[in-house]
């Protein structure tokens, strides 16, 4: 059996949360949802993931805070998606010049979001 892969998931959509768990549970990943950003903070020191998936507005950190936290404060490279519905392009690039890997507008396509994390596992 190959070696678990962690995913943590913040969004405080439980729609989408759904959606997401659908789309990934069928790949295999463990995943572990957070529906604000202070127990994102929580979850991603506990199981140290392999990918980090983030909306960008959530409650209490959002989740440029989030990339900037894992980056700088945790010091560590693990791939990060950030998505969100404002599509902003100054949003987008605070995103990757904090680190992010990626970036989808939603609504998210749930094939090409699977696509993206087995793109940054590799």
């Amino acid at each position: 059996m190959s070696k678990e892969i962690k995913i943590v998931i913040a969004e405080d959509n439980s729609v989408l949360n759904l959606l997401l768990k659908l789309s990934l549970k069928k790949e295999g990943y463990t995943l572990f949802f957070a529906t604000d950003g202070k127990e994102a903070k929580t979850l991603i020191e506990k199981h140290d993931p392999n990918v980090i998936l983030t909306d960008i507005m959530m409650d209490y950190f959002s989740g440029l805070e989030i990339i900037s936290y894992v980056r700088n404060e945790l010091k560590r490279n693990t791939p990060i998606l950030v998505f969100s519905s404002s599509g902003q392009e100054e949003t987008i690039l605070k995103a990757f010049s904090l680190g992010a890997n990626d970036f989808m507008s939603k609504p998210l396509i749930p094939n090409e979001l699977v696509f993206r994390v087995k793109k940054m596992l590799l």
